[in-house]
């Protein structure tokens, strides 16, 4: 009987006990993920926000497993070559993972998790460093968005306001942010005080494998060389 691939064992880098053990967990819920799940899906995303995530997979808790984490440690358990690799073809997955991606191991049809993907999306707040998607510009004159009492917060993000009569007012235009441009802490603030929510948290469908298939939704790396089989 020819041995399982998914009993080969695996070398980790050189840590400390606690993370090469927490390493080896991650690497067993893996391989034993691809057992128990049909098909497996590469994703990456956009504007990353924890509690949303969370809520999507506890949608899907019943049929499917998420990994998110180390790149190179999914790479090390699904394997990174043929001869290493714990199901015949895993190893394609391994060859485009990278920058900000995860697993997504499933038993739902390939259509219904291309819908789940595809069509997910959610609005929030901008953090500082991200891209500001639009121009936003203030006129001068009254901001009657804001009560008296946030005169002083937004004096302190640099906008050029005054109280006139109790009304917060503009003395000048102003520009909060500019498209294409990192946010600052103080545009990022006036954002959120705006109640603006240009941030959109977005999941994107790579590749997906099942047994006998694999198929990229994006093309890969040039240095690649995986095609959808």
């Amino acid at each position: 009987m020819p041995k399982s691939k998914r009993d080969r064992p695996v070398t980790l880098s050189k840590t400390k006990r606690k993370g090469r053990e927490h390493k080896e967990a991650v690497v067993n819920t893996i391989k034993q993920a691809a057992e128990d799940y049909n098909s497996v899906y590469l994703f990456s995303f956009e504007n990353m926000r924890n509690l949303k995530f969370k809520e999507f997979r506890d949608q899907l808790k019943s049929t499917s497993r998420f990994f998110l984490g180390s790149n190179k440690v999914m790479q090390i358990a699904l394997g990174r070559s043929e001869s290493d690799e714990i199901k015949s073809g895993l190893h394609k997955v391994s060859e485009v993972l990278h920058g900000n991606a995860g697993l997504c191991f499933t038993n739902l049809p390939k259509e219904e998790v291309e819908r789940l993907f595809n069509e997910y999306e959610e609005y929030d707040f901008a953090r500082t460093g991200s891209i500001a998607t639009e121009k936003v510009e203030l006129q001068e004159g009254p901001l009657e968005m804001f009560s008296h009492e946030m005169e002083p917060f937004l004096r302190k993000q640099g906008m050029p306001v005054r109280l006139n009569k109790g009304v917060v007012e503009l003395v000048a235009d102003y520009v909060v942010c500019e498209q294409g441009k990192p946010l600052s802490p103080e545009s990022a603030r006036i954002l959120r005080s705006l109640g603006s929510k240009t941030a959109t948290f977005r999941l994107h469908l790579i590749c997906r494998w099942s047994p006998g298939e694999f198929e990229l939704y994006v093309p890969g790396p040039s240095d690649s060389g995986v095609e959808s089989s």
